[in-house]
This record gives structure tokens, C-alpha cells and sequence, in this order.
């Protein structure tokens, strides 16, 4: 396993990039994210095409040109400390053939986003490097909580995580050690087969999802499991399953952690040893506590469930 590159971390007055990879956004809507950004001691530095609309099948913050521009501008500039997206949605898939990590490799910085941004997130894995799975600037229509921000400035700052977490039914015990990896499961699942997927060998793997039927999350599951993934890693961590299976078969539609879900993974990984944690606070969900992909990990899953980094 390759050592993996931690970006240094901020000091007052650096500047970070806030950029639109996939989904569009209205100006509105980053307000309070950007003057947040302010208030914390750094510059906020909007990608030229942050509020680019542009609709193909989907609105885009741009098209694929002018949404690499905006990244590949960020990755490459010596004064950009760390890259934070606007949003998920759909479109960094697009882009991961022309990303270019010359300059970045001279100078790494964090970048910060979750959903779709898993795809950008596994290529930096793939060449070594660390970053955020945390908030993007965008809230979602359920919300955030100021913590989950705090915490990624704190990362940020250098200062990492231990976090304890509830217990839960369907915990498989036992204590691992390894690198993260991982985001959303759709994007995971997508990006397998590609050169872009990175190595699932000895990886404790996270795992989130939103508004998948139950059938689609099962296929996910089983496609993994057909890869071999489940007899690589050496440990899982299941995080919100939002808005998941169709509303009239379930009653916890609305719920961040659904049961059913969580049944549904819980069966598929069933004849696997490795500890579990079920209804970690990370995903599509009010409590969105950062997770650093490629950070190394201890894991303990017993009457008290810690995630230590």
C-alpha cells in the first residue's frame, strides 16, 4: 500500500476555491457557505464558472470544457490552499479524463465534497492523495448542522477526528486498521471496471446512498461482492441511506438511516467477517460528520463503536 499524501493544512488569510463540478447552482444558494468561509479567516475564490447553467439532459454548472477549466484552474494554482464544491448532483464523471495532477502533485491541497464528488475524490485516492468527505458548500433541503462544518475547518486546521458513534443491532464486532475509502455507493458502483476505481485491497470501506429502490441498492451490493470486493477489505462502514426504496413500501422513507436498507446490506455481507458499523452520521443526511478518504483508520466495533484517526 502506497503512503498517503495528507495536503498541509490552512492558515488565516489562505484562499480557497469553490468550484461547480457537476450540478448547477444559483448564487442564493452559496451565500451563507461563502461568507462562512469568511468568517473562519480565509478567501473564498469563486470558480469562473461557479454559476454557469448549462442543460443537457441535466442542468450542469457548465459544460464538461468550461466545468475542467474551473477544477483543473484550482488544482494547478500555487495561492489555492484547498478546493471545496459547490454541490453533487451529476457531471464529475466527465471530467476525470482530463483531470491534471502535474501541478498538484508539486502542491496538494484538500479538496471538500461528498455525493457525486466521490468520483474525483477516488482519483485522488488512486494517485495517493487524501481528502474530505464532508458538506459541500450548498446545504441540502434537509439541512446541516454547524458541526459538520466546524469539523472540516478543524481537519483543515490539521486537526483530525476520533469520533464515538451509537451502537446499533446489525454491528458486526471486531477492530480493524486501514486506509478510507469510499463516498457514495451509486459512484462507487459506477466507477468499477474503469481505470479511475481505486484498489479495495485492505481498505475499510464507507458506504452512503439517497433515493435508490431497493432492488438498485441489492444490484450495487451484489456487484461488488461478484468484484470481490467484500473479500479485499478489512472493514465497512455504512453511513445515512436517505430517502431510499419506493414511499408506499416504506415507512421510514423519510428516515436518514432506513432499516430496510440496512437489512438489505446487512444480508449480502452476511458470510464476511470483517467488523461493521451500521448508522454512521456521514451522507445525505442533517448530521453530516467529515470523514478524511484515504486518512488511516482504527476501527472498533464492540458495546462502544469508535472510528479513530
Amino acid at each position: 500500500m502506497n503512503s498517503i499524501i495528507l495536503p498541509p493544512s490552512l492558515k488565516k488569510g489562505d484562499r480557497i476555491a469553490v468550484i461547480s463540478p457537476a450540478g448547477a447552482v444559483h448564487e442564493e444558494q452559496l451565500h451563507a457557505g461563502i461568507e462562512m468561509i469568511k468568517d473562519q479567516g480565509y478567501e473564498p475564490v469563486p470558480g469562473r464558472h461557479l454559476y454557469t447553467r448549462y442543460s443537457n439532459g441535466y442542468t450542469y454548472a457548465g459544460n464538461e470544457k468550461q466545468r475542467i477549466q474551473d477544477l483543473n484552474r484550482a488544482f494547478a494554482d500555487e495561492d489555492i490552499a484547498a478546493i471545496w464544491a459547490s454541490r453533487g448532483g451529476y457531471g464529475c464523471q466527465h471530467l476525470l479524463r482530463h483531470l491534471k495532477l502535474s501541478e498538484f502533485r508539486k502542491d496538494p491541497k484538500w479538496y471538500i465534497g461528498y455525493s457525486d464528488n466521490t468520483v474525483i475524490q477516488s482519483y485522488l485516492l488512486k494517485n495517493n492523495f487524501a481528502s474530505i468527505h464532508g458538506q459541500t458548500i450548498k446545504t441540502s433541503s434537509f439541512g446541516v448542522t454547524g458541526q459538520s462544518y466546524e469539523l472540516i475547518f478543524d481537519m483543515l486546521k490539521g486537526k483530525f477526528p476520533a469520533y464515538t458513534v451509537n451502537s446499533h443491532l446489525l454491528n458486526k464486532k471486531g477492530t480493524a486498521k486501514g486506509q478510507l475509502a469510499g463516498g457514495n455507493l451509486a459512484l462507487i458502483y459506477a466507477l468499477m471496471g474503469t481505470p479511475y476505481s481505486f484498489n479495495f485491497k485492505d481498505k475499510i470501506l464507507f458506504i452512503e446512498e439517497i433515493g435508490e429502490n431497493f432492488y438498485a441498492l441489492d444490484r450495487m451490493l451484489m456487484s461488488l461482492d461478484l468484484a470481490g470486493v467484500f473479500r479485499k477489505i478489512k472493514g465497512l462502514i455504512i453511513g445515512g441511506m436517505t430517502n431510499m426504496g419506493d414511499e408506499k413500501d416504506n415507512e421510514n422513507y423519510e428516515s436518514p438511516f432506513d432499516d430496510f436498507a440496512y437489512e438489505i446490506i446487512a444480508q449480502r455481507i452476511s458470510k464476511y467477517s470483517f467488523p461493521v458499523i451500521f448508522g454512521f452520521p456521514n451522507g445525505h443526511i442533517y448530521e453530516n460528520k467529515p470523514l478524511i478518504i484515504g486518512g488511516n483508520i482504527q476501527l472498533k466495533v464492540q458495546d462502544k463503536v469508535e472510528v479513530i484517526f
